[in-house]
């Protein structure tokens, strides 16, 4: 049986765009010959010993694909316990296909935590939700 043609597959493509990373670290390095990503300081938690606390700096890296070719955008929100998420990022993205792994590296500076607890991420594309989470905040 003949295949179809590369075009023909990609306008059958019809699924909304997936998430195939989420971490949050201290940095990422992109190789300036292979465009390689090396990821640093990969962590899931942040212990303070006083509140509220205020983290430097990290670096939520998304990969994602499943995007329709076109202008994109990503919203991360956040609040405590699930109660009323705030938008702490938006940023438009480009796809070039469907078929494309596209990975976003998204600064985070200065961000408050005003007590410990279960932080709620949540990712949007398009303002449709790809992903809910959460960061824990310890406090010791």
């Amino acid at each position: 049986m003949p295949r179809a043609p590369a075009p023909a597959l990609l306008g059958a493509v019809q699924s909304k765009p997936q998430l195939l990373a989420w971490l949050t670290c201290d940095g990422v390095h992109i190789d300036p010959g292979s465009g390689k990503h090396t990821i640093l300081g990969i962590f899931s938690n942040i212990q303070a010993r006083h509140f509220p606390v205020t983290h430097p700096f990290m670096i939520w890296f998304l990969t994602i694909t499943d995007c329709s070719p076109g202008e994109h955008k990503l919203r991360i929100s956040m609040g405590v316990n699930d109660a009323n998420p705030q938008p702490l990022l938006e940023r438009p993205f480009e796809s070039q296909s469907p078929l494309h792994r596209i990975n976003l590296i998204n600064e985070i500076r200065n961000l408050t935590f005003p007590q410990p607890g279960e932080y709620s991420l949540i990712i949007e594309i398009d303002e449709e939700p790809i992903l809910a989470t959460s960061m824990t905040v310890t406090g010791g």
